[in-house]
């Protein structure tokens, strides 16, 4: 049996993904991305950040913890700090610090997370857009055994 390069174990890994299988590295993943902070942190960071309330599709931009703080009602500083690391070691976001009095720190979307933004724009988007039926299906199903 020939013995496989770095590059070939990783091209067989990665057809061999499958997030059906239990032990599938691709099912962690899912599982953090489906996570409504990080499609949050995605949308904020994307194009919906520095439009509070607007339809906007603006240019995705830096932008400093507190402004994501507040940009994210609800949102815990424990819960925010957790969700922003997972995405910077997934390779989703930057995290640059400024070494000024206070120290900045700004987060930023990478080609990756850009192409996540994407995905979860459009989720967000599509769940903005069909709240009143999915409302009106859930009292329908409440009420359907009263």
């Amino acid at each position: 049996m020939p013995t496989m390069t770095a590059a070939q174990k990783r091209a067989q890994a990665k057809v061999e993904y499958d997030a059906f299988l239990a032990g599938c590295p691709s099912r962690r993943l899912l599982d953090r991305i489906s996570d409504k902070w990080v499609a949050l942190v995605l949308a904020a960071l994307g194009s919906d950040g520095p439009h509070p309330g607007a339809d906007c599709a603006g240019e995705p931009r830096p932008m400093r913890y507190s402004e994501l703080s507040r940009r994210l009602a609800g949102v815990s500083q424990k819960m925010l700090t957790q969700t922003l690391r997972s995405l910077e070691r997934d390779g989703l976001l930057t995290r640059t610090v400024t070494p000024t009095v206070p120290v900045t720190v700004t987060y930023e979307l990478t080609a990756l997370g850009l192409s996540l933004h994407d995905l979860m724009r459009s989720i967000k988007v599509w769940a903005e857009a069909h709240m009143d039926e999915v409302l009106a299906n859930r009292e329908k199903y409440d009420t359907r055994d009263a």
